[in-house]
């Protein structure tokens, strides 16, 4: 005759979960909330429970981990209860970022290889000046001058002024963005 399956006596053991959680929580929202969370975990993993052990120990462990794990996760957190802090938070929208880099590709597509090339080592791989020239078998004046040209030439074609800088968003998602004061970016 086979064992009898652990998940058949789940059950039995509910009183004693809830009174443990009970004392754990001091909450009956909370410890019912955590027996139902101990038994979720109990019933996918119960490949992992030994057969012939006890079943309520199991579970009891599985419950107090479960508590704990939930007081840690807690002093992480920022009690909203009204919701204040929440309605105070906005996010950028993506697009505005994804708009800007498809106009920069196009504007980057356009410099000559050399720009690019002198772009790619010095702004986006870190390289010094030295360093590119090195690798371009050309002068340091050289790469000085093709990234002040290539920087010069983007700024051109994405119609940016000498002393603006790249607004990552429009005005509009500005205006909404300070009106709700402080801003999650």
């Amino acid at each position: 005759m086979s064992e009898p399956d652990p998940r058949d006596t789940l059950v039995d053991h509910l009183p004693a979960l809830r009174a443990f959680s009970m004392s754990l929580t001091r909450n009956s929202a909370t410890a019912d909330d955590m027996v139902q969370d101990t038994l979720v975990k109990a019933w996918t993993n119960i490949d992992k429970f030994q057969a012939g052990t006890n079943m309520r120990a199991w579970l009891f462990t599985i419950l107090r981990n479960t508590y704990y794990s939930n007081r840690r996760k807690a002093k992480r957190e920022v009690a909203d209860v009204d919701g204040i802090f929440t309605e105070s938070m906005a996010e950028k929208p993506a697009h505005d970022g994804r708009l800007h880099m498809t106009d920069f590709r196009a504007a980057f597509a356009q410099l000559s290889d050399e720009q690019r090339e002198t772009l790619i080592l010095v702004g986006a791989s870190g390289f010094s000046y030295e360093e590119a020239a090195e690798m371009c078998s050309v002068a340091v004046g050289t790469i000085k001058s093709r990234a002040n040209r290539a920087r010069l030439r983007l700024a051109e074609l994405m119609h940016l002024d000498d002393d603006e800088a790249m607004e990552l968003t429009d005005k509009a998602t500005s205006g909404v963005l300070s009106a709700n004061g402080t801003a999650a970016f």
